[in-house]
């Protein structure tokens, strides 16, 4: 799980540095990710069932549209509103109406939800990386036209940070992200320590790219991340004595 949140953390400095579009990247991005997950998980084949087929839907949506929010926004703005996108969402939404900010409120709901279908009994009678598989070849059929027109101007470096995005920030991260969920990893330290991505990449973008967050976008974070991981804790301590008693 640390690891995958390590990779994860990545994907803000690479989508911003490579020149190509949200669309572009995406269907780049996912192609290199189905090989790479098809080739770590193939022993446990391709087979889909209605919850997994349901999380497929959901994670080609939360894909395309966290690359779109990181191309029109800062990387600050997007992964702190993918990680509390459902309290901005019943709050801010009436209020703005940028399509920017929509974008990584609408990925952060779709992850809420992926991973809640992740923990389904059901998921795990089949491969446990399907619904990665699944939703990577969705989001290559949605963002082909894009990726294939791009093709013949595909420069080396574009072709590199597509590589890594795909093999690593992506393929590899949620390989080892659902082998962690399908052997037993308490869903406390799952949201613990996934929050080291919304930690890490603004980071990674500020320090290669020099893009700065601004003041009111890191203490926004700083605070319901915060929140977040308070209430988690508090939360477990209940449960155990609730359990002891």
């Amino acid at each position: 799980m640390l690891a995958a949140a390590l990779l994860w953390s990545t994907g803000g400095l690479f989508i911003k540095w490579t020149n190509l579009s949200g669309l572009e990247l995406s269907f780049y991005r996912s192609f290199f990710a189905v090989l790479t997950v098809a080739f770590f998980t193939r022993r446990e084949g391709l087979g889909l069932n209605r919850i997994s087929a349901a999380a497929s839907l959901l994670y080609a949506a939360l894909l395309i549209l966290f690359v779109a929010a990181t191309k029109k926004t800062t990387a600050a703005n997007a992964i702190f509103l993918q990680y509390t996108a459902p309290v901005y969402l019943l709050i801010l939404e009436p209020l703005i109406y940028k399509e920017r900010f929509l974008l990584a409120l609408a990925s952060g709901v779709c992850f809420a939800v992926y991973v809640l279908m992740l923990r389904h009994s059901k998921a795990r009678l089949v491969n446990r990386a399907s619904s990665v598989i699944y939703g990577n070849l969705l989001a290559i059929i949605m963002t082909a036209p894009w990726g294939i027109a791009v093709l013949p101007s595909l420069g080396r470096f574009d072709l590199l940070t597509v590589v890594f995005l795909g093999v690593f920030q992506l393929g590899l991260s949620y390989t080892l992200f659902t082998y962690a969920m399908s052997h037993g990893v308490r869903s406390l330290d799952v949201g613990i320590i996934g929050y080291i991505e919304p930690l890490l990449n603004p980071v990674w973008v500020f320090l290669v790219l020099g893009e700065k967050p601004s003041k009111w976008a890191l203490v926004g974070g700083a605070i319901i991340i915060t929140a977040v991981v308070v209430h988690m804790l508090v939360d477990a301590r209940q449960k155990r004595m609730s359990d002891m008693l």
